[in-house]
């Protein structure tokens, strides 16, 4: 056997002796919930030990959780949406009611996307997908030029004053200057373009460097949840 076989053996069996050490003393219950939270532990270690390398019992996790949540958005959609919406309407009708014609018209685009599958009719499928990908740049254009475009074009047009709001105005007016400057390749960066589109960097460094903080704190938060979980539910050390 293998140095790898011999590590996932032991730690195999280190799980093991603990969770029976915790059912025993009866610090984990004997029931659905104690053993949905040795699932929750197993399955978190599981995944954790891709920080050793790659691994079987890594991918084993891996699938399960894309099953889950495989799973779990199918049930989301069929409920609500397919059954909900489609087959009780046509299927639930009480006296004196119609169905929905209309309705019609989505399944109708939802069935031609199946056509992928077909090598003979996968070109049908592209009507639903003009549609939907023109519906949604119809429906989300407008929302992010309200959102970003707009909302930053507001400040620089707002008068300054001698305030510390006076001042924010100040910097977002020279950072949107700076940036626009820098993103001008009509003109060339040298001489005053070129110590504008400077300022404009440091406003684009300073942008991205906080966006991938904020990134790296959400993923933080995500992993502290987990230690938590196995401190607390599992173990409960804290």
């Amino acid at each position: 056997m293998t140095r790898d076989t011999y590590v996932f053996l032991a730690v195999l069996l280190l799980f093991v002796v603990t969770n029976i050490g915790l059912v025993a003393s009866g610090i984990l219950a004997a029931d659905w919930t104690g053993l949905g939270v040795i699932t929750g532990a197993g399955m978190t270690l599981a995944l954790y030990s891709f920080l050793y390398k790659d691994n079987p019992l890594f991918k084993f996790a891996e699938h399960v959780f894309v099953g889950v949540a495989a799973a779990y958005i199918f049930g989301q959609y069929w409920y609500p949406t397919i059954y909900g919406e489609l087959i009780a309407e046509w299927t639930d009708l009480e006296v004196g009611e119609t169905a929905n014609w209309w309705l019609l018209a989505p399944t109708a685009l939802g069935f031609l996307m199946l056509t992928r599958f077909s090598l003979r009719l996968a070109w049908l499928s592209r009507y639903s997908f003009a549609f939907f990908v023109g519906l949604g740049a119809g429906l989300t254009i407008p929302r992010y030029i309200s959102s970003f475009i707009l909302a930053q074009i507001e400040p620089t047009l707002q008068p300054l004053s001698l305030s510390w709001d006076g001042f924010n105005l100040l910097v977002i007016l020279v950072g949107v200057i700076g940036v626009l400057v820098y993103f001008f390749f009509s003109v060339e960066h040298t001489g005053v373009a070129g110590r504008v589109s400077k300022v404009g960097i440091w406003f684009l460094m300073v942008s991205f460097g906080a966006s991938f903080g904020y990134t790296v704190m959400a993923r933080i938060s995500l992993l502290i949840g987990r230690v938590t979980f196995l401190f607390e539910d599992w173990l409960h050390l804290m």
